[in-house]
């Protein structure tokens, strides 16, 4: 990378800022590969460079140490930073996770789970959560009656249950939920069916760069909203299918099928990247039912701060 790009100097005597914007290399990081694609930050001033992280605990540390700007993410990472003790902020919605709880082809229910493994990210925060409250309405105990192993991300948690039939499933989103279900694996269901709504994704920041760079959060989030409009809109569907099986190297049958979770409006991308209050209240009663809860997420609005995303929409039309 040449010394221009680093320092946010894009072709002629633009000069655009730059931005990190870490997100999980599945398929809801269209909205990043799309609006890089189609100029939807630079249109915006920025330089956004995407990192791709292998996991939650990875992300976390980068953002803390400054070497991203942007989490486009679950937003309990963010809770757990606070209860970690650092000020992070919760800015933008996104979508509900988008997941279904995957089992191998013999479990039959989550009773099944007995004397086998549930493989997760990081066993403290986001999916893991709600696949621990499953379990544990089925009278199993983690550590007890099934043991949890973590191995990172919705790719890497497939490749565990492909190459060990002893994990017995795990929460996972498009598109590698679509590849286990053509692998001959069993979906046990979509989770906002089984736990109801439920804030999954969204932007999460600290507090203190938030407050530094306002004019570039506000500029991503603009961004990031127009790039999923693009997404949704019938004319692109073949193209934002095409960004996925370019960018995630999937056949197309898989890439269509994740597309057609992305543009559910009832499973896929929340329209502007609203954030559910209802959805909220269900990741923390989540976190409270599977022994996380913590008094300093009692006050919402500690943490929650959408003055950003309502300036940035203002002016988005």
């Amino acid at each position: 990378m040449s010394r221009a790009d680093r320092e946010g100097k894009g072709s002629g005597e633009t000069l655009l800022e730059p931005l990190v914007v870490s997100s999980f290399p599945n398929a809801k990081a269209l909205p990043l590969w799309a609006g890089v694609e189609h100029g939807l930050f630079e249109r915006r001033g920025l330089a956004l460079s995407i990192d791709l992280t292998p996991g939650s605990d990875a992300q976390r540390a980068k953002l803390i140490d400054g070497r991203i700007d942007i989490a486009q993410a679950a937003i309990d990472n963010a809770l757990q930073l606070i209860v970690e003790g650092h000020d992070a902020i919760v800015v933008m919605g996104g979508e509900s996770g988008m997941n279904e709880f995957i089992a191998q082809a013999d479990i039959s229910c989550f009773a099944d789970f007995r004397g086998r493994a549930l493989v997760v990210d990081a066993p403290n925060t986001g999916y893991a959560l709600q696949a621990r409250k499953l379990l544990a309405a089925a009278g199993l105990e983690a550590g007890v009656d099934y043991q949890i192993r973590s191995v990172g991300n919705a790719g890497l948690r497939l490749r565990a249950m492909l190459e060990d039939p002893a994990n017995a499933g795990a929460v996972m989103n498009p598109p590698f939920s679509s590849e286990a279900l053509l692998s001959g694996m069993k979906s046990l269901g979509r989770m906002t069916d089984l736990l109801g709504p439920y804030q999954a994704g969204g932007a999460y920041v600290l507090r203190s760069w938030a407050n530094a760079n306002s004019r570039r959060l506000e500029n991503y989030i603009r961004a990031y909203v127009e790039s999923l409009r693009w997404i949704v809109d019938p004319a692109n569907r073949d193209a934002a299918i095409d960004i996925l099986v370019r960018e995630l190297a999937l056949a197309r049958p898989v890439a269509e099928a994740a597309f057609g979770q992305l543009a559910d409006p009832a499973f896929g991308f929340t329209p502007d990247a609203r954030l559910s209050r209802a959805g909220v209240d269900n990741m923390l009663a989540t976190r409270a039912e599977t022994g996380e809860r913590d008094p300093r997420l009692d006050d919402r609005a500690s943490w929650i701060d959408e003055s950003w995303y309502r300036r940035a929409l203002a002016d988005t039309t």
